[in-house]
C-alpha cells in the first residue's frame, strides 16, 4: 500500500497492525499528512494480501494534549471481549505510549498514556543501579534528550512500542514497552494500577523488568517491540525490530525471538541474524532510509505474513513458513550459547 491524494494520508503511510478474523484481515495503519501530523487509517483485506475496503477518512485522530501532533504506530489485540489498541502519542516534542479500547474494532475509547510521565533525568535518578546490573546504554541518551536546538522545550522520557499480549497471564494484563536500548514488560491487574508510585517502584528495580537487551550486531544500537506476540506450543513467538549503526546511518531489521509461555521475562531463543532486512529500493530509500519495521502478523495455514513499514513511506508484507521459523528458533536457544 502507498499514500493517496487524501489529505490525511498525502505524505506517507506506514507501520500497520492487524487483527485476523478467519479469512478477513483488519489492518490499521499510521497515516501521515503533510507537516508530519499522524492519524490512524483503516482497511480490510480478503486473505493476507488483497485490499477490498479502504476508508477515505481516519479511524482515530489526535484529541488529547500528549497526542496533539499525532497518533502513531498502532498495535491491536483482543483480550477476552475487549480490543486493546496501543499506539504512540506525539505532541511535537515527546513520544509516549497510550491505549484505547473497543468492543467492535471501530469505536475506540481512549484510556490515556500507559507509560510514566517523567523526564529522562527522573528516569536516570530512579534507575541508577550498581555497575553491571543494567545495560550501560540506558544511561547514554543525553545527546538525544538535551539537544541545543531548543533548550526551553521540556522533552519527556520517550517510552514507545507498547504492545499488549493477546491474553491475560496469571489473571494480569501484560504489555511490552521500550526505553532504549532494550524491551521491558509490565504486569498489572488493571490500567488503573499505572500510578506514579507504581512507576517509581518499577524503575527502582528496572533490571527485573527487562525482557531483552541487544545481543547481536544487527541489533547493537537498540531493539524494540514489533508485532503482538503469538502463542505457540514452544513459547511466545515475538517478532521485533533491531537497529544497527553503520557509516551510512541506521539500519532497521526484523528479528525473531521465543519467550516462555508462563513467564515471558524468560527468553528461550533468539535468531542470531535478522529475519529480514532492507533490500528493495523502496525499503532502502524513503522518508527514513534503510527501514523495515514489523508491526503486525496474520497466519494462513503454515504461512506467517508479517506486515511492516518500509522506509517510513509504504506498507509491505513478507512471509515465512511458520513451522520452519519455530524450528530455526529452537536451534538457537539462548541457554545453549557460551
Amino acid at each position: 500500500m502507498e499514500k493517496t491524494h487524501l489529505r490525511f494520508e498525502n505524505e506517507n503511510i506506514l507501520n500497520p497492525t492487524v487483527y485476523q478474523d478467519g479469512n478477513t484481515v483488519h489492518l490499521y495503519y499510521r497515516a501521515v499528512r503533510k507537516g508530519n501530523h499522524s492519524t490512524i487509517g483503516y482497511c480490510r483485506l480478503n486473505g493476507p494480501l488483497t485490499v477490498v475496503e479502504r476508508w477515505q477518512r481516519p479511524l482515530m485522530v489526535p484529541e488529547l494534549d500528549f497526542e496533539s501532533r499525532g497518533v502513531e504506530d498502532p498495535r491491536i489485540v483482543k483480550i477476552d471481549d475487549t480490543f486493546y489498541m496501543s499506539y504512540t502519542g506525539y505532541d511535537g516534542i515527546s513520544a509516549r505510549g497510550a491505549v484505547a479500547t473497543s468492543t467492535d474494532m471501530i469505536h475506540f475509547k481512549k484510556n490515556g498514556m500507559v507509560v510514566p510521565p517523567i523526564t529522562y533525568a527522573e528516569f536516570i535518578f530512579l534507575a541508577a543501579e550498581p555497575a553491571g546490573r543494567v545495560n550501560e546504554n540506558y544511561y547514554r541518551n543525553h545527546k538525544f534528550y538535551y539537544q541545543k536546538r531548543d533548550p526551553d522545550k521540556k522533552m519527556m522520557l520517550w517510552d514507545k512500542n507498547v504492545i499488549f499480549f493477546p491474553k491475560k497471564l496469571g489473571g494480569k494484563l501484560v504489555f511490552f514497552h521500550r526505553i532504549r536500548p532494550g524491551i521491558q514488560i509490565v504486569f498489572i491487574d488493571s490500567l488503573e494500577d499505572l500510578t506514579p508510585g507504581f512507576w517509581d517502584e518499577y524503575f527502582l528495580n528496572l533490571q527485573e523488568h527487562i525482557v531483552m537487551d541487544p545481543v547481536y550486531k544487527h541489533e547493537s544500537a537498540h531493539i524494540g517491540g514489533g508485532c503482538p506476540p503469538i502463542e505457540t506450543k514452544d513459547g511466545w513467538l515475538f517478532i521485533y525490530h533491531g537497529v544497527h549503526e553503520k557509516n551510512k546511518g541506521r539500519i532497521y531489521s526484523a528479528s525473531a525471538a521465543l519467550l516462555d509461555l508462563n513467564n515471558p521475562l524468560k527468553e528461550i531463543a533468539r535468531l542470531p541474524y535478522p529475519l529480514f532486512s532492507p533490500d528493495f529500493d523502496w525499503e532502502c530509500n524513503g522518508e527514513v532510509n534503510n527501514v523495515v519495521f514489523p508491526t503486525g502478523t496474520s497466519l494462513f495455514g503454515d504461512r506467517l505474513y508479517i506486515y511492516y513499514g518500509a522506509a517510513d513511506e509504504r506498507i509491505a508484507c513478507a512471509s515465512v513458513s511458520f513451522s520452519a521459523l519455530l524450528k530455526e528458533l529452537t536451534l538457537n536457544k539462548r541457554e545453549n550459547e557460551k
